[in-house]
Parts: structure tokens; C-alpha cells; sequence
């Protein structure tokens, strides 16, 4: 039996006294409100609201009463229980346990808008009672599959990505052992053992991010943020990197714009946007960054001028580990983490990161975060909610949204 499975029996355990005297009570005469004893009250809320699917079988295999979840999870259509639960209740009557019931993919539901996709992982418990009822619970666990292979495939990337740098290390480590007599040897191998730790430091600590970052709730208490003073602060950050690789970091002018949000995550998000220009760029080239606010949001875009990424790739670039060009990121150091992290920082500050890209022509990333008007504010802002505070790369952005 599953976790879940284990959870809906243990919550169900306790409910189950409620619902057999619910479905009694349903079997007799209506009883006024007024006459209706406290604990069926209860039943009757517990049973309405709850989550998991609940329903009671008479010891004929008819359902008594259930739930509208049960009807959601597929656990009863048409007053009919599903034909699988009614294989297991004899089972059940037989072996004194619980049975455990696997439902799989949940046809549609209907309801007043239309049909609803339903559930692809249903787990249904039947347990018999000694008063010759059965009662069947059940939960949806497609989110709990959904973030287990999840795990497992973050699990067998980063061991993978892991692999690497390490077994560099070890192989270089062993080239510096054998030509110790040999200076010019141990300097040349004693510089690449030096890259690989840099490079497996730097995965270490965006692994650290990200897990941080990752399945995070919206960020609490967030600070009040002047955006021009982030983007200088990312800017400054990644001057070396540019000049180095021969490439120049544009700014446009300075918005005013205000948002909340968390300083050192946002600059994070922007570092990595710059280092991620600038590695796919021509050297020679420049990266710029523009400010803007439309529909309520304020849009920091940074564009590139290099390779671009094909179409079939756009969906997946802020997927972990992904890279558009292995042997480029293996020759910049690069994680394959850094969009990622991107894409998180996004999203638990309520907003998103958005690409728009044309191969041979370039890429403008946009990070886009909810606009903060404080309350002194005039109600007639000088900056109209749908203009751009600087420079056309947004424009050519927003047509690919």
C-alpha cells in the first residue's frame, strides 16, 4: 500500500463510525434538523467537504451513501459502485484487512462549464466492518506520481552532471601525481584540476539554489525594491564576464519602477540571464537590458545578438540541465541550471520568465515581476500602464507572447 494509500485509511478509520451512522440514518425515516444528533451533523460536514472519496456499502454491495469526491474519483457512477472495488469487498469481508484498489485514469466529469480532465492515478482502500458494512475511501494521487518522477529524474540528472567533474578531477589528480618531477606537467594538469573544481563548486551551489527555489511557496514579507538599483547591481556583477569574453553590457535609462521581491534572488536571476547572453554571443557583441511596465507587471528584458534558439528547443530552455550546445557549456563552465533557477525566482515572486528567440538573429529573455504602486501614489501614474519606459526589444518580445 502506498503512503497515500496508508493516509486515506488512517483519516478514514476515523470516519468511518461517522458514516455508517449517516448512512443509517439515511435509510430511516427524514429526521427534522432539529431532532438530528450532533454527530451526524458532523458526518454529514466532514463527508461533504472532504477531499478523499468516500463511500458506504450495505453487506448486498449497494451503495448507502457517498460522497460528491467518490463521483469525482471515478469510486461511484450512476449510484453503481466501480466494478473493480466490488471484486475486492468480498476479499475484503474474507481477509478481516484492508484492500487496497488501483483505479488508474479517471474517465471525465462533467460539470457546468464542461468536462473536466480527470484524475490518471486514483488509490481506493476497502475495509469491511463488524457491522457487515464496507466502507471504500479513495485519493487522487497523480500530484504525489507526478512529483516523484520528478525526483527521480532530478535524482539521475544531477548524479549524472555530477559524474563528470568529478571523475575529472580524480583522473587529473592522478596525471599531477605522476609527473611531480615534471613542472611544466603539474602546472598544465594542475590548471584544468583547478577549472573542474570551479565548475563543480559552481554546480554544487546552484543545486543548493535551486532546491531552495524549487516547488517553493510565494515568497513572505518581500521588501519594497527600486529595479534600477537590481539591474545595476547584476550589471556590475557581470562586467568581468562580459569583457572578458570581448562584449559590452548596454543599460538603458533609468525607469523609477518599483517592485517587491527578494534583492539578492532577483539580482541572481539577472546575473544568470547576463552570463547566459554572453556565453551564446559572438565575441564583439553587445547584451542590453531594457526596463519597462505593461498590463501590471514590470518587464526586465536582457537581448543578445548571438546564435539564437531553434523553435523545436524554445519550450525547454528553462528545463534543469538542459543546453542547447553541450560542448559550449563544457567550455564556459556552464551548469545547465542557470535558467532554471531563472524560472523559480520568477515564480515565487508571482511572476514569470518569458523568451523570445529567432535563430541568427538572437534571444531576449524577459523577466517579468508584478508592479508595485505604493498607496501615495497619484492615481494618474506619468508612466501609462502599457507603454514602454525604454528601448524596442520588448516590443518584438511582446508579439512572441
Amino acid at each position: 500500500m502506498s503512503w497515500i494509500g496508508y493516509l486515506a485509511a488512517a483519516l478514514g478509520g476515523g470516519l468511518i463510525g461517522l458514516l455508517i451512522t449517516l448512512a443509517v440514518l439515511r435509510r430511516q425515516p427524514r429526521m427534522t434538523a432539529s431532532v438530528l444528533p450532533d454527530q451526524a451533523l458532523l458526518a454529514e460536514v466532514a463527508f461533504a467537504a472532504s477531499t478523499t472519496g468516500y463511500a458506504v456499502l450495505d453487506i448486498e454491495g449497494h451503495v448507502l451513501v457517498s460522497n460528491a469526491r467518490a463521483v469525482e474519483l471515478g469510486v461511484v457512477r450512476s449510484g453503481l459502485i466501480d466494478h473493480r472495488i466490488a471484486d475486492a469487498v468480498g476479499r475484503a469481508r474474507v481477509a478481516g484487512e484492508p484492500i487496497d484498489v488501483e483505479l488508474g485514469n479517471v474517465d471525465p466529469v462533467a460539470d457546468l462549464v464542461g468536462y473536466r480532465r480527470g484524475p490518471s492515478s486514483v488509490q481506493a482502500v476497502v475495509r469491511s466492518t463488524d457491522d457487515g458494512y464496507v466502507v471504500v475511501s479513495a485519493a487522487d494521487e497523480t500530484e504525489a506520481l507526478r512529483l516523484e518522477a520528478v525526483r527521480r529524474d532530478f535524482v539521475a540528472n544531477v548524479s549524472h552532471e555530477l559524474k563528470t567533474p568529478v571523475a575529472a578531477i580524480g583522473l587529473l589528480a592522478e596525471a599531477v601525481l605522476d609527473g611531480f618531477d615534471e613542472p611544466e606537467h603539474v602546472e598544465k594538469y594542475a590548471e584544468k584540476l583547478l577549472r573542474e573544481s570551479v565548475r563543480l563548486g559552481a554546480l554544487v551551489n546552484e543545486l543548493i539554489t535551486l532546491s531552495r527555489l524549487q516547488g517553493a511557496d510565494p515568497l513572505p514579507d518581500l521588501a519594497v525594491l527600486e529595479v534600477d538599483a537590481v539591474v545595476a547591481d547584476a550589471h556590475a556583477r557581470s562586467i568581468i564576464v562580459a569583457e572578458s569574453a570581448g562584449m559590452t553590457i548596454n543599460l538603458d535609462a533609468s525607469s523609477g519602477l518599483l517592485v517587491k521581491g527578494d534583492r539578492p534572488m532577483l539580482v541572481t536571476a539577472l546575473v544568470n540571464l547576463l552570463a547566459n547572453a554572453v556565453h551564446y554571443s559572438p565575441p564583439g557583441n553587445t547584451v542590453s537590458i531594457s526596463r519597462a511596465v505593461r498590463d501590471g507587471f514590470v518587464e526586465i528584458a536582457v537581448t543578445d545578438r548571438g546564435i539564437g534558439i531553434a523553435a523545436e528547443n524554445q519550450s525547454r530552455v528553462f528545463e534543469r540541465f538542459f543546453r542547447i550546445d553541450p560542448a559550449r557549456s563544457r567550455a564556459t563552465g556552464g551548469t545547465g541550471l542557470g535558467l532554471a533557477i531563472v524560472k523559480h525566482v520568477a515564480a515565487n515572486h508571482g511572476g514569470s520568465a518569458v523568451l523570445w528567440s529567432k535563430p541568427g538573429t538572437g534571444s531576449t529573455f524577459t523577466l517579468r515581476l508584478p508592479h508595485f504602486v505604493p498607496e501615495t501614489a497619484e492615481s494618474t501614474s506619468h508612466i501609462p500602464a502599457d507603454t514602454a519606459v525604454a528601448g524596442p526589444v520588448l516590443t518584438a518580445n511582446k508579439g512572441a507572447q
